[in-house]
């Protein structure tokens, strides 16, 4: 669970502790779920960026999981794309095929070790391995979020940290960058109630919210092959649903009497649902969308709220 800032001072990034019960540790004003990271060997690094490499697509546009085998036909279509647009996407389908390929090598390395076959790292597979995970990363940028919206390079990157980095390393990255993200939740959530808590018709919200912003919280820092993530994702699908409701009893009371503020208002919640659900599910910060989120509210209390909670629309 994390826990505000302001509530530890003096505690230093990477202190671990027990709290609750469960073991957590300390980055950037929140206390996270704490996992052992796994033994410094060739095979858990390949589970590792298996992982990484399905959890990345997920989170990514459709269309880019290329298999490795169609690595030189990817490049080719991306090399004689003869419009922008195209060559982006054609360059996030050749992205996705030399994680795919880099996955391919490294998981052969990792069964002729297995064998008793010792691969150096300057052998001609690992360095094609880590070639391919380098311009995989560059090409990285052109690759969108699933929602459209941006692109995901922490969260893209990963698989290549993952191969780069000692492994104890390679988490304390992920517990900076989960810290982060809940950050945002916060921060999100809080620049919505500067926007609504003004208007009486939106009260009924703000547990639900503010469940939302706990479960997703607590989602962003837990794996799914922890028995914890079974309680935690269905309390957190449940409460999301719970707003969709509610945003559809207001259209239903409302009708065609419904002013601008609530419109507004009610595509303002369903923005930052959809948004935290994005940031706690990649478990990395989306800082140009969370951006125009802020912006968004920025716009809706110049708009409205200047008038002390009265609907202005002139």
């Amino acid at each position: 669970m994390s826990k505000a800032e302001s509530e530890n001072d003096g505690v230093k990034n990477g202190t671990i502790s027990v709290i609750d019960g469960d073991k957590r540790i300390y980055y950037y004003g929140y206390w996270i779920r704490h996992y052992e990271p796994p033994a410094e060997t060739l095979s858990a690094k390949k589970n590792l960026i298996a992982g990484l490499t399905r959890r990345t697509f997920h989170h990514t546009e459709s269309g880019i999981n290329t298999p490795g085998e169609n690595l030189d036909l990817a490049r080719r279509f991306y090399e004689q794309a003869d419009n922008d647009e195209e060559k982006r996407v054609s360059g996030a389908m050749l992205a996705g095929a030399l994680f795919n390929r880099a996955t391919d090598i490294f998981t052969t390395i990792v069964d002729l070790e297995d064998k008793g076959v010792h691969i150096s790292t300057e052998n001609e597979l690992m360095k094609e391995c880590s070639e391919c995970l380098e311009e995989a990363m560059e090409l990285g940028k052109m690759v969108r979020h699933i929602s459209g919206v941006e692109g995901i390079d922490e969260l893209w990157g990963e698989p290549l940290k993952a191969f780069a980095m000692p492994l104890h390393q390679f988490y304390v990255t992920r517990y900076v960058k989960i810290s982060l993200t809940m950050r945002d939740i916060d921060q999100i959530i809080e620049r919505l109630r500067g926007c609504l808590s003004g208007y009486p018709l939106f009260d009924e919200f703000w547990t639900v919210l503010d469940n939302i912003s706990h479960y997703a919280k607590l989602n962003s820092e837990t794996i799914k092959r922890d028995p914890h993530w079974f309680e935690i994702w269905p309390k957190f699908v449940t409460n999301s649903e719970k707003v969709d409701s509610l945003i559809g009893q207001i259209h239903e009371d409302q009708g065609i009497e419904m002013t601008p503020v609530i419109a507004e208002g009610c595509k303002l919640i369903e923005t930052a649902k959809n948004l935290i659900t994005y940031i706690s599910g990649a478990r990395v910060p989306m800082p140009d969308t969370t951006r125009r989120f802020f912006e968004t509210c920025d716009n809706f209390q110049l708009r409205f709220n200047s008038t002390d909670g009265n609907d202005n629309d002139e």
